[in-house]
């Protein structure tokens, strides 16, 4: 069993796969840490984000791995556990970057369908419905109005200790969104069978609740 969500930055999607993975004791895939894993090891390399061939070029040189202790994921670069690394704001922005690369997003396609594999899985992220597992019996597309959802990212960014303004937050929303709904390989669009939830004055166990309902009824 598959569950598929997908959706912007700031609809709460992490927080909702994370509560509706524990309620039905299914794994959680955070298919966005792949792409952080990505970006941690080409800053580590010294390369720049922006630098396509040479993100490509490190590819085949590097594994990526995600195991799950206790229910908790855990991401392993190179046999490391880089997965406290992956929430900086360098390694933020470096992922939305790199994300966008067609050569990363087929690399990293069998790494998270090898997960798919593993059992009942909750997979959150930008083309879980379109690309990763089409065949999902349950997908679901989470949005909310752009105001919402800076003040959500904002909230997440200060509890986080990031001293930024809400100003800044909003442009890195609207330049993540620009990216994430043109790129040429497998942009954010919600899946023709997934059903759309509007986040915007919902709570996550609101949110959680309209899933359960609908995976238990088969709707």
């Amino acid at each position: 069993m598959i569950i598929a969500i997908d959706g912007p930055a700031g609809v709460g999607k992490s927080t909702v796969a994370k509560l509706l993975a524990a309620r039905l004791g299914y794994l959680y895939l955070d298919t966005g840490a792949l792409y952080r894993a990505v970006a941690w090891k080409a800053l580590q390399s010294g390369i720049r984000p922006t630098d396509r061939e040479q993100v490509t070029t490190l590819l085949p040189t590097t594994s990526i791995h995600m195991q799950f202790q206790h229910g908790a994921m855990q991401v392993l670069v190179d046999g490391l556990d880089v997965t406290g690394d992956l929430r900086t704001p360098e390694v933020t922005t470096a992922a939305s970057i790199v994300s966008a690369f067609p050569a990363v997003r087929e690399w990293l396609l069998p790494i998270q369908r090898q997960i798919g594999q593993r059992g009942s899985v909750v997979a959150e992220g930008r083309d879980i419905g379109t690309k990763v597992f089409p065949s999902a019996p349950f997908k679901f597309f989470l949005d909310a109005d752009a105001t919402v959802r800076v003040a959500r990212r904002h909230r997440e960014l200060v509890a986080a200790g990031r001293g930024v303004t809400a100003e800044t937050t909003s442009r890195d929303l609207s330049d993540r969104d620009q990216r994430d709904r043109t790129r040429s390989v497998d942009p954010l669009v919600p899946a023709g069978d997934a059903r759309f939830i509007d986040t915007s004055a919902l709570s996550p166990d609101q949110v959680v609740a309209q899933m359960i309902a609908a995976v238990s009824t088969g709707s």
